[in-house]
């Protein structure tokens, strides 16, 4: 018996080294075969062209094919939950942003993710800076004036967003937090029909992602009031910073990133981040993203895990004292 259970020990013992020997060896050689991109989005969108640039360059630098999925809906939990419950052999991937890691933990009651544990990062990708516009016949081309115009209005200034919990929600919350504003949401079902009404004068402003406003800035159709980021923003240099003009510390953008399943091979997910770094380092790709009204932001894994938790840690607390709740 003891004889038998020493012998069971070694073969036990020699599987597991096998095992592990093999899956590095398939670490190693990885990708062999074509990866799926899950974007939560619909075809069209910023996310969706983001992921389409991306994944041709860096579909080549890993000699397979990288086929983006759309899986839409519940403000990314459809992709999200996807992805999740995917293979964790590096090749399923999600573009995963500021709803799908720092906004739904806190939003929604019931999640079918968890934003902490069901995945590991590969690397932020893109931002969308905000920007405070008004249409044209707010009395108002700075920060001063709208506050003074906005405390005179009735029951609070209306303002518009592409839907409740969204960045530009969250952007606009904060601002409220800071101003002290008393403030009306109007929440769309997407940023496209929120720019229009604010553009037509149905709703006199919002915080509107670059990518979204740049050409009614750019044609005047929409004022532009200042920017939510710490620096002025590449294509508009000329719109003064929030901060500049005394909102300290004010900062708000609409992110994203690459995530894997949780327990995807570190070395998969280093050959993933490398080809992502290749691409958004392309100079070519790089003018197509700027031109867009993005921000490219390369990152390590671990960086883009501490900017997921600084989020997080940011965006939770103005979600709770707005009361913002989706179900």
């Amino acid at each position: 018996m003891f004889a038998f259970t020493k012998f069971a020990r070694r073969i036990v013992a020699g599987s597991v080294v096998a095992l592990t020997t093999l899956g590095t060896a398939m670490a190693q050689d990885y990708p062999t075969r074509s990866i799926e991109w899950v974007v939560p989005y619909a075809p069209g969108g910023g996310t969706d062209i983001v992921a389409r640039v991306l994944a041709q360059h860096m579909g080549a630098e890993l000699g397979q094919t990288m086929v983006v999925v759309n899986k839409p809906g519940a403000a990314t939990a459809i992709g999200a939950e996807y992805v999740a419950r995917a293979a964790a052999d590096g090749y399923t991937l999600l573009s995963a942003d500021t709803a799908t890691l720092a906004a739904n933990p806190f939003i929604y009651k019931k999640l079918s993710y968890d934003a902490v544990n069901d995945f590991d990062s590969v690397g932020l990708t893109v931002r969308f800076p905000m920007i405070l516009v008004v249409n044209p016949e707010v009395p108002a081309k700075n920060l001063k004036e709208l506050l003074d115009w906005a405390e005179q209005q009735d029951g609070g200034a209306p303002y518009a967003t592409p839907g409740s919990g969204s960045p530009h929600h969250l952007a606009t919350e904060l601002f409220r937090e800071q101003t002290g504003l008393k403030l009306t949401h109007v929440p769309y079902k997407g940023a496209a029909p929120a720019v229009q009404d604010v553009v037509s004068g149905q709703v006199p402003f919002m915080f509107v992602d670059t990518a979204s406003g740049q050409q009614f800035i750019e044609n005047e159709r929409l004022r532009a009031i200042g920017v939510a980021s710490p620096q002025r923003v590449e294509g508009f240099e000329s719109v003064p910073t929030l901060q500049e003009q005394g909102l300290e510390g004010f900062e708000a953008y609409a992110w994203q990133g690459l995530v894997v399943p949780k327990g995807t091979p570190e070395e998969a997910i280093n050959k993933l981040n490398a080809a992502l770094l290749s691409a958004l380092g392309n100079s070519e790709i790089k003018q197509r993203l700027n031109a867009m009204g993005l921000e490219v932001t390369p990152s390590t894994p671990a960086e883009m895990a501490a900017y997921g938790e600084a989020e997080r840690t940011k965006w939770g607390p103005v979600i709770e004292s707005a009361g913002i709740k989706v179900d």
